[in-house]
């Protein structure tokens, strides 16, 4: 009996293990509808300005018009009757927006658009409303929604690289999950990926779109330590930037104790001599 199980238990976890290897593979094998859909990092280039599209209220505009000087733009490529992955990603974009110490509108503009050209304006005033109703009221005029047609949806989303396919089957859009940071002139500056975003990359990215126009002082220090990291997605520390900064305050720090210094015996020379006379 022992010579029939010890083989068999061995045969059936030789199985098992094959079967869990299988499935592994084919579980880290992306689906049809995704493949060959990724972001091709358009970096440097220019988002079309004269593309034109219609604002949650029907009006007709074209990206350069929602443009401001000074102001860096968040861009995301979305769909708003998607059945999931466009609602995390406007959540997160809702989410970094409120840890943000800057404000749409005020200090950068985040535009919405739709890649689905069988959306409208209402679809994308009810979209706005209830993501704005989320939001502090004074910041509600920085955040735009459009919808438009094909020919003017893919002059923009072909610019920044974004990938989508429409799957015939559901009628739904294949895409990535990102949010693009342009330049106050339309430049694409920075990807960020996934449906949640950190405040501080978002922070230094949109100081990156901006070409260090927005922020305090110590945003500006802060930011200088900070370099972005391609195969990481974030922002990381620069040594060679923090040991210059921590140089000059060394220096600072001994300018200051050595003219102390001076003044303590400058005080005590002028104090012996009028002891003196």
């Amino acid at each position: 009996m022992r010579r029939i199980t010890l083989p068999a238990i061995f045969v059936l976890l030789a199985v098992f293990l094959n079967s869990l290897s299988a499935f592994a593979q084919l579980n880290r094998e992306e689906p049809d509808a995704l493949q060959n859909l990724g972001i091709d990092e358009h970096l440097g280039d220019f988002i079309p300005l004269d593309a034109k599209f219609a604002t949650s209220t029907g009006d007709s505009v074209t990206i350069g018009d929602l443009l401001e000087e000074g102001k860096p733009v968040l861009l995301n490529p979305l769909y708003y009757e998607c059945p999931m992955l466009c609602g995390l990603v406007l959540d997160g974009t809702l989410n970094v927006i409120e840890d943000l110490a800057w404000k749409p509108g005020k200090d950068f503009i985040v535009i919405s658009v739709s890649i689905d050209p069988e959306e409208d304006a209402e679809l994308a005033r009810k979209t706005k409303e209830n993501y704005l109703a989320q939001m502090d009221s004074t910041t509600k005029s920085g955040w735009h929604f459009l919808t438009g047609n094909k020919t003017e949806i893919d002059k923009v989303v072909e610019a920044a690289g974004f990938k989508y396919k429409e799957i015939e089957e559901t009628g739904e859009y294949a895409h990535s999950a990102a949010i693009i940071l342009l330049s106050p002139k339309g430049k694409i500056t920075r990807y960020l990926y996934g449906i949640s975003y950190d405040e501080f990359d978002v922070r230094n990215a949109l100081y990156e779109s901006a070409d260090g126009k927005i922020g305090s002082t110590i945003d500006k220090v802060v930011m200088y330590c900070y370099q972005y990291d391609p195969d990481s997605g974030s922002y990381v520390p620069m040594a060679f930037n923090i040991m210059k900064l921590g140089g000059l305050a060394t220096l600072i720090f001994l300018g200051i104790f050595l003219g102390l210094l001076w003044l303590r015996e400058k005080r005590k020379n002028t104090t012996s001599k009028s002891e003196f006379n």
